[in-house]
């Protein structure tokens, strides 16, 4: 059986039933589905994208997206989940839901993925917070188990041992995979024996990592780790990301090789917006959403056009606001808009005419867009 909704975009869910439940932290637990051999093919994933989970809370249907913490070649759906409160949603999925029941999962969705490159020599840096660490598992299990050439170096940031959730199973990884991976543990409220290993993973820790950890390179005696490092990965909470990223892009990373995947709403740009546009005042906005059309003036484009939708209160699909979710993704049939960074449209995407609405910034008098995707 298999259900249709819309969530911004037409998302297609298939009952699965859950075959392994584990709690890995008091606040934490892991949810593995079977896929039946009929669904293969509609659960084919790649590494770093995340499904959705229909569910019963306090008599409420909630839908809420999960990062997969499985790779493409076991075959299977797991997910590592955070219970944010005692008496929100995941805590009911915790305690209503058990081995053999059955929930409808969507297909494997985003676009936190990398290109496979087998046959290259690859350093890959990764830095996580807290249940940011689940795309990354499935990145680093998929990357060793293609990419034999590959090293990957992973930062793991939590604010105790307590709460440092997979630590078993990543010193497992770890120790069975010689010097292509290593791990370094940071706790922002514990003290360590190290010092180096205490606070959060910001700019200033950036730094040091670079100085102190990724300086020499036994591969080319020229140069540092850091200096060979292909691609980065970001996972956590906005502050983290925004933070990292552009101490990453400030330290020589291509901001096309820097990505990032975000675990809550956030409504700042990662990246700081370095052009100037001339004001236009009295934008009209024509919008289809939902089989709807809409039409609306917005007083001028200061700011982007998802953000003032929201404000005059239209319903517009959005998660993150930063353009990296692509919830508010949609086609612009008339005008011009100034695109701002984002981590989702593709080149060929936005040569199809598509844009996201929260980083977009008007450009002309009027603006005609399609929310309807399919």
């Amino acid at each position: 059986m298999e259900q249709q909704i819309y969530k911004g975009k037409l998302t297609q869910f298939h009952w699965l039933k859950i075959t392994k439940k584990e709690e890995l932290t008091k606040n934490t637990f892991s949810l593995e589905f079977e896929i039946p051999e009929s669904l293969q093919e509609n659960f084919e994933f790649e590494a770093g994208q995340f499904v959705s989970v229909k569910f019963q809370s306090h008599g409420k249907e909630v839908i809420n997206d999960y990062s997969m913490t499985s790779a493409p070649y076991e075959k299977k759906i797991s997910l590592g989940i955070k219970i944010t409160s005692p008496d929100g949603a995941t805590s009911q999925l915790f305690k209503n839901y058990h081995v053999g029941d059955e929930l409808l999962v969507s297909e494997p969705s985003g676009r936190f993925t990398l290109g496979s490159k087998p046959h290259e020599f690859r350093t890959i840096v990764a830095f996580a917070a807290g249940i940011g660490i689940t795309p990354i598992l499935s990145h680093f299990k998929n990357i060793l188990h293609t990419e034999p050439r590959t090293r990957l170096f992973l930062f793991f940031g939590n604010k105790n041992s307590e709460e440092l959730v997979y630590k078993e199973w990543l010193d497992n990884l770890a120790k069975t995979c010689g010097d292509r991976l290593q791990i370094f543990y940071f706790f922002s409220q514990e003290k360590t024996a190290d010092q180096f290993f205490y606070g959060r993973l910001d700019a200033k820790k950036l730094n040091l990592i670079i100085n102190q950890i990724l300086h020499l390179d036994d591969t080319d005696e020229e140069s540092t780790i850091w200096d060979a490092v292909d691609e980065v990965l970001i996972c956590g909470k906005g502050e983290m990301i925004k933070t990292l990223a552009n101490a990453c892009y400030h330290h020589g990373i291509p901001k096309k090789n820097i990505h990032f995947e975000l675990f809550e709403e956030f409504n700042d740009d990662i990246y700081p917006i370095e052009k100037e546009f001339p004001l236009i005042e009295n934008v009209e906005v024509e919008f289809k959403m939902f089989g709807k059309e809409y039409h609306t003036e917005l007083p001028d484009n200061k700011d982007k056009i998802l953000q003032q939708l929201l404000g005059q209160k239209f319903s517009v699909p959005y998660s993150c606001k930063s353009g990296i979710c692509g919830s508010c993704e949609c086609y612009l049939e008339e005008g011009e808009v100034e695109l701002l960074e984002n981590e989702y449209l593709t080149e060929k995407e936005e040569a199809q005419g598509k844009i996201l609405a929260c980083m977009s910034i008007a450009k002309t008098k009027k603006i005609k867009l399609n929310f309807d995707l399919i």
